[in-house]
């Protein structure tokens, strides 16, 4: 009987999926949120909800000042980031929602979004101009849905 036990015990997952709910995960790497989380993990240990990345770097300080490239240069790192610390990355993500404030910038975003994204499969996307974000020197924000290719390992990213 124990070694029945024990067998079960070792066959048990060890993500979020045998807890059964999700996990929510706030990186290191990233500015500490306020009233929300970077990353969650469904319950499948598969897919992970990146909550809207900005040009922010880890102390909460705006990367690019009023520079749209660097802003989204520093959006696509953000999301690396939250990604990498579920054992995912770009490649994984199948759909995203970009928030621009200005039309004006979409061709650039295109261009920056080529460095980033696979080309030949890129993610679902759905594009919203608006008239401001939730800071008003912010320019762009993404957020994206991943499905990895194997469960979310976890690499001490709690918080």
């Amino acid at each position: 009987m124990l070694l029945r036990i024990l067998t079960v015990l070792v066959l048990l997952p060890t993500t979020g999926a045998a807890q059964g709910g999700s996990r929510y995960l706030n990186p290191p790497t990233l500015v500490k949120p306020n009233g929300y989380t970077h990353v969650v993990v469904a319950p499948d240990a598969r897919t992970v909800y990146v909550a809207g990345q900005v040009a922010f770097d880890s102390t909460g300080q705006l990367v690019g000042g009023s520079d749209f490239q660097a802003q989204a240069e520093r959006v696509f790192q953000n999301l690396r980031r939250a990604l990498s610390s579920v054992g995912g990355s770009l490649d994984d993500v199948v759909k995203t929602t970009t928030f621009v404030t200005d039309q004006k910038n979409v061709e650039k975003l295109r261009e920056i979004r080529l460095k980033y994204l696979d080309k030949a499969h890129p993610p679902a996307n759905t594009l919203v101009v608006v008239s401001s974000l939730a800071r008003p020197n912010l320019l762009i924000e993404i957020e994206a849905v991943a499905v990895l290719s194997g469960v979310v390992r976890h690499t001490g990213a709690d918080r």
